[in-house]
């Protein structure tokens, strides 16, 4: 069982013999492959709409981490309250002890099937949200993060957006 919420959630100096130069610039940290998998699903869903890619963000990343370990200890893995968050989130409570990232992903993109773009409205009394922050076009960067909460044979998602998505009164693509 799947539950879903939305909420709109120097270069190196080297010093060696009195004389300074700068080391050359590392790019950016390989992915795990649970971030990869995250980002490859999130990425997916944007190019069905053609919106551009999003990047990986370590700072997103680490933010969720903290969140959703907090839900997890202090919280019996209850649905984090993201309202005043800057960024955008999406969560994901499922009645199973894991679930793989894309997974996760993949439930939140099921909502495309409510969404109505001619009006961007969601269809009847359904919800659309987690959906539209996935493919929302001006989000650029996803961080994510997953715990298993074992007392309460479950596990929860937790994504945040930047900048983020669902804006009263605009369209996310």
């Amino acid at each position: 069982m799947f539950h879903l919420v939305l909420f709109s959630l120097a270069p190196l100096l080297v010093l060696s013999h009195g004389v300074s130069t700068t080391a050359p610039e590392q790019g950016p940290a390989p992915l795990t492959g649970t971030a990869r998998e995250f980002l490859e699903a999130h990425n997916e869903a944007r190019a069905a709409v053609g919106v551009e890619a999003l990047q990986w963000s370590e700072k997103l990343g680490n933010a969720s981490s903290l969140m959703v370990r907090y839900q997890r200890n202090k919280k019996g893995c209850e649905f984090a309250n993201l309202t005043a968050s800057r960024y955008g989130g999406n969560q994901l409570w499922a009645g199973t002890m894991a679930v793989a990232p894309r997974v996760a992903v993949e439930e939140w993109v099921k909502e495309k099937k409510f969404y109505l773009r001619e009006n961007n409205t969601c269809l009847g009394n359904h919800e659309c949200g987690v959906y539209t922050q996935v493919v929302w076009r001006k989000t650029t960067e996803v961080g994510c993060a997953q715990a298993t909460c074992v007392k309460e044979q479950a596990s929860l998602t937790i994504c945040f957006y930047d900048p983020p998505g669902n804006v009263v009164g605009e369209t996310p693509y």
